[in-house]
């Protein structure tokens, strides 16, 4: 389901910067930059994965139930997400000015957008048709503002130099197993009458 949303977030991304300026969006690891072939990441937007949080306040759901003839299934309540997306516009040498410019097209189209959907997706290829969860995918998108002391400490564990780059927050990707807790037939219907009570 991570995998899911970072596609679909970086299909809708790159219809959309074609529209403006034609650019490779890739995701992949930016702090992998400095040791892996240049050919990869070199003169692209790169969508890094850098941290997950659970939404505590939809942890504690109750047990959902789906009835399945005649029987309830019950399974564990979804954990929901929010996933911390780097942004980063890697062009180097002259290409600053163009690394700024895209990293305005990426804020541009996330002030424009901040709902996404599978469902919504005009973009073919985004969601596995076969796969529920895929097709139900989700989740809201908003700007991430970190400290000069989080900036520090962020590019300091990738490794690398500092590039143009803007972090955004998925909210609640929702990933769940389905699998199955336990099982109880269905009440059909409740008998109210009553016996008499004997006398012994």
């Amino acid at each position: 389901m991570i995998e899911s949303a970072l596609i679909l977030l970086r299909n809708e991304l790159q219809a959309y910067i074609r529209t403006k300026d034609p650019a490779d969006v890739s995701i992949d690891n930016i702090g992998m930059f400095e040791t892996k072939n240049d050919l990869t990441l070199d003169n692209h937007i790169i969508l890094t994965l850098v941290n997950i949080e659970e939404e505590t306040t939809l942890k504690n759901q109750p047990p959902l139930k789906r009835p399945i003839g005649m029987t309830a299934v019950y399974g564990n309540a979804p954990v929901f997400l929010n996933l911390y997306i780097l942004f980063t516009c890697n062009y180097s040498g002259n290409d600053y000015s163009l690394s700024l410019r895209r990293l305005g097209y990426i804020i541009q189209f996330f002030q424009s957008k901040t709902s996404f959907s599978t469902s919504s997706s005009m973009i073919s290829g985004t969601a596995d048709l076969e796969n529920p969860d895929t097709v139900n995918l989700k989740f809201t998108v908003e700007l991430y503002t970190l400290t000069f002391e989080q900036i520090n400490h962020l590019w300091g564990s990738l490794g690398g130099r500092q590039m143009p780059f803007a972090m955004y927050k998925l909210r609640l990707v929702a990933i769940t197993e389905n699998a199955i807790v336990r099982e109880v037939p269905v009440i059909e219907e409740i008998d109210l009458s009553l016996s008499p009570i004997k006398a012994n």
